[in-house]
């Protein structure tokens, strides 16, 4: 939950019925620059959950998001004298994009104000779609501080103001989604489940779906640090975050709008709040059913599925994800990486204490059996008992604290950090330091074969006399493993280093002239 005040903003009504709706979503002009993007079964994650799970491919637009359906409906209404004077929009980046190809399209120009925070991937592919037709100007932290700048412009210079989602046409253009939705699956749909901003794409596919077939559930997503519409629709009124996560940052917004929280209290079933981990392991479950990439927002109603489904069980249900976008940094896919096995569950993170005596280490590898290790962390520091940080793999959830249990039974004390922040975000990088008790140590990097059980038969193939006073690894899925080892060896078995080392069968590399070590671990 956002560490935040929040304030309550008073909703006004509308007069629009939800037959209006459906009209105004009929007449759309959005196949002028949108296509009608496929429904496709995730054949993988339904397997894996025992329901029927459907993608609908809102990354696979021209702009990589649905957003330009509402935006182009809203521009191709404006009357030439409007269109004459200019558009300007506040987005994080997807709205943008279909203002700016909507600009380029009706010739006319697009002011867009954008947050700074704005990932370089969205500002690049406006200026992309817009070309000359737009006028980038960055400003604020979150969507609603672009808003309030651009409305200060749209008074200065007379512009019209194309809302991202609190605005009758906007919404009726994303509710054309839905239209595809049940036109392209017309059997049994159990439910919907849409991300929410600012609330145009679940109020435009509510209206549509309760409009047409009212016995399918919609379903609204929200991330637990950006849950503003979540809080307002408990509230009954808009309630203002004064702050919100940016990891999913297509849905960071901190007040929803007017219409759109009308529209979401009268015609949404349900909501399911999800967190990063989920967020970064539904990114994963997409691209391995689909091999595309989506935004965190794009994952949202992927991310719901999973946890709704273990939360109601049964089997053979229909459920629909709509995947809204997929405008990715690229750099981004190290942390959802990181994160996808901890969101779902595949990775156990503990902090283990192992006596420092003979035979303990041997005890500690047979505990972890013949599960794969992911990360060993360790750093010598005190003379009776290491302190190591070890990533297992896990084959279903709840299984953490199993192999604490496990741990602890053979004598050892364990933490199972796993659900700890601090520990995902910054300790497992931070592990090692220098130590007093390091003396006369030699480091080593090595490269192997990643295959089950190569990293304990390199540990425990090491002569015994031999101590280990640093360890590094971290299994990153590739085909080779680098592990960095600090040894203490005894004076008079020296010279046998370099013949051990060569019998492992191993790559490696004697680091122990390496500035960076000499700076940071010596």
């Amino acid at each position: 939950m956002p560490a935040a005040r929040t304030t309550k903003k008073k909703t006004a009504p509308s007069s629009l019925s939800l037959h209006d709706y459906l009209q105004r979503i009929l007449t759309t002009r959005v196949y002028d620059v949108a296509i009608e993007s496929p429904l496709e079964e995730a054949r993988t994650l339904s397997r894996r959950l025992g329901h029927h799970i459907y993608m609908k491919r809102e990354d696979l637009q021209p702009v990589f998001s649905f957003k330009l359906r509402g935006a182009y409906n809203k521009m191709a209404k404006l009357s030439p004298a409007q269109l004459a004077k200019g558009v300007i929009c506040a987005s994080a980046g997807n709205h943008a994009q279909g203002v700016a190809l909507g600009a380029k399209r009706l010739g006319c120009q697009a002011t867009i104000v954008m947050p700074v925070t704005t990932p370089q991937v969205k500002i690049d592919a406006v200026r992309h779609f817009g070309g000359e037709h737009v006028q980038i100007v960055l400003h604020g932290e979150s969507y609603s501080d672009a808003a309030l700048h651009a409305k200060a412009l749209e008074r200065k210079k007379g512009m019209t103001f194309v809302h991202p989602f609190d605005d009758p046409d906007v919404i009726a253009g994303q509710g054309t989604v839905a239209m595809e939705i049940l036109r392209q699956h017309q059997g049994p749909i159990d439910a919907i489940f849409v991300a929410i901003g600012g609330g145009g794409l679940i109020s435009g596919v509510a209206a549509y779906v309760k409009a047409v077939r009212p016995d399918i559930k919609v379903i609204g997503v929200q991330t637990s640090d950006s849950d503003a519409m979540v809080r307002s629709v408990k509230a009954g009124d808009r309630i203002t975050l004064s702050d919100v996560g940016l990891f999913s940052d297509g849905t960071a917004v901190k007040l929803v709008g007017e219409e759109t929280l009308r529209l979401t209290r009268e015609l949404v079933d349900d909501f399911v709040v999800v967190n990063t981990d989920a967020v970064c392991a539904a990114i994963k479950d997409i691209y391995q059913d689909t091999r595309g990439i989506v935004e965190p927002a794009g994952a949202l109603g992927v991310a719901a599925i999973k946890q709704y489904a273990a939360r109601h069980g049964g089997q053979g249900k229909t459920y629909i994800a709509i995947n809204c976008g997929a405008n990715m940094n690229f750099d981004r896919l190290r942390f959802v990486a990181e994160r996808a096995e901890v969101g779902e569950e595949r990775e156990a993170l503990l902090a283990v204490s192992i006596p420092e005596e003979r035979g303990s280490f041997k005890r500690f590898c047979e505990v972890i059996g013949p599960r794969s290790v992911t990360e060993f962390n360790y750093r010598i520091s005190d003379e009776r008992e290491a302190h190591v940080f070890v990533g297992l793999s896990t084959r279903e959830k709840g299984e953490s604290r199993q192999i604490a249990k496990q741990f602890e039974a053979e004598g050892f004390r364990t933490v199972d950090l796993t659900h700890d922040e601090l520990a995902k975000t910054h300790i497992r990088h931070m592990v090692g330091g220098r130590s007093s008790l390091a003396e006369g140590e030699r480091l080593y990097s090595f490269v192997f074969p990643e295959k089950p059980g190569a990293l304990m038969n390199f540990l425990t193939s090491l002569p015994p006399g031999w101590n280990i006073s640093l360890f590094h690894y971290r299994n990153q899925g590739a085909d080779y493993g680098r592990i960095l080892v600090g040894l203490q060896v005894p004076k008079g078995e020296v010279a046998r280093i370099g013949q051990v080392l060569d019998q492992q069968g191993y790559v490696y590399v004697d680091e122990t002239r390496n500035p960076v070590y000499r700076l940071f671990l010596r």
